[in-house]
């Protein structure tokens, strides 16, 4: 009986049904997790359809909003945090600054509500209400700094903070931790998805430059052949301009970077070059591609509409950077783009500037198109015909 059960309910099922009758995919994750750290990383990797992609090449997308805070900064935030408590350095009940766009924040509040640290937030005006608000949630502290500063702005007011209080500083743009993490899970992360096959391109744009840094040189010194194409804003081309940023002792930014203007694409290139690099640009990076804020706003649009994949105004940048080797590349040629964060961290931003929240003409003729439970603007709403 059980046999011919199984059987009717293999033939009525989706394919992806099927694995719970045998298949690769198995039902659960067959582990239980002691906290919400543990689940950090192993992000998974998804193939872009032709809807997006019309090329003779296939483009991949390695999705970071899998994360539980949903952002690649979650890896940042455990790095940092676990590499101090380490050290002794951050002491059970401590308070952890740290400056930040929103999404590092984020993280950094769900390490200390996990760990039991106190957090406090510097987070510059211009950046989206949601992210403070997220925060606050988390247990957080925000303090908003003026949009003039920019980045360099609610950097100084962490540090002042930590001077004048002794917490302790995330460092985010400076930390070795960040990147050598990187280094550690995201690269062979990567390499274990792709082990065996073909990969000839890796596109990501920086923030703090960790991902960058850490995961290419695990990619680089196992893949010599991948070339890595790095994205950035066109509007903030601080790695174009060749200029280099003037550094304190402690490796953080004297000052705001000459080439900077402001960008819609949050939690990419602040107004200095972050010490997360280590590197001279040419040792990883085959590529340099500015990204216009429109194309990353319309491809992050797009990702949604036709992939059911919801991204933010970065990872709308990473793709289009993607898209256009695509064009270029050999036929055959395989990439993988970096989606550092998901598509609901940008809700008060030019992401959603066209997104109604009330229905527009043509919901409105759908609403109208029968009788019953209809909220028409200006007339009473109808609940049965």
């Amino acid at each position: 009986i059980f046999m011919k059960c199984a059987f009717v309910l293999a033939m009525a099922a989706p394919a992806s049904a099927l694995n719970l009758f045998g298949g690769a995919k198995k039902p659960g994750r067959g582990t239980l997790y002691s906290d919400i750290t543990q689940t950090i990383g192993n992000t998974p990797v998804v193939k872009i359809s032709k809807k997006l992609n019309p090329t003779q090449c296939d483009v991949y997308a390695k999705c970071e909003f899998f994360n539980p805070l949903s952002s690649v900064k979650d890896r940042l935030a455990l790095a940092i945090i676990q590499d101090a408590e380490e050290r002794g350095a951050l002491k059970p009940g401590d308070t952890v600054v740290e400056a930040t766009s929103g999404n590092t924040g984020i993280a950094v509040a769900m390490l200390c509500a996990q760990r039991g640290h106190k957090c406090v937030i510097c987070m510059a005006e211009p950046f989206s209400v949601e992210r403070r608000r997220l925060m606050r949630m988390l247990g957080a502290k925000v303090i908003v700094t003026p949009k003039a500063g920019k980045g360099t702005g609610m950097v100084r007011k962490a540090e002042e903070l930590c001077e004048k209080h002794g917490w302790f500083l995330c460092h985010q743009f400076e930390n070795e931790a960040n990147w050598k993490y990187h280094e550690a899970t995201t690269g062979p992360e990567i390499l274990t998805d792709f082990s065996g096959k073909r990969l000839d391109y890796w596109v990501t744009g920086y923030g703090t430059g960790g991902t960058f840094h850490g995961a290419g040189r695990a990619i680089k010194k196992e893949r010599p052949e991948v070339k890595i194409i790095l994205a950035e804003p066109e509007d903030a081309g601080l790695l174009a301009s060749g200029i280099p940023t003037e550094r304190k002792a402690d490796g953080a930014p004297v000052g705001s970077h000459p080439a900077f203007k402001p960008h819609p694409i949050q939690g990419w290139t602040p107004d200095f070059i972050p010490r997360c690099w280590r590197t001279p640009l040419d040792n990883l990076s085959d590529e340099l591609v500015p990204i216009p804020g429109a194309h990353a706003i319309a491809t992050a649009k797009a990702l949604a509409a036709k992939e059911g994949i919801l991204t933010g105004i970065s990872g709308g940048g990473t793709m289009w950077a993607a898209l256009e080797i695509a064009k270029k590349a050999p036929a055959g040629s395989i990439i993988l783009a970096m989606l550092p964060d998901t598509g609901e961290r940008y809700l008060s931003t030019p992401l959603y500037a066209d997104i109604e929240a009330d229905m527009n003409d043509e919901e409105l003729d759908i609403a109208r198109s029968t009788p019953s439970f209809q909220l028409i603007p200006g007339k009473e709403p109808v609940l049965a015909a």
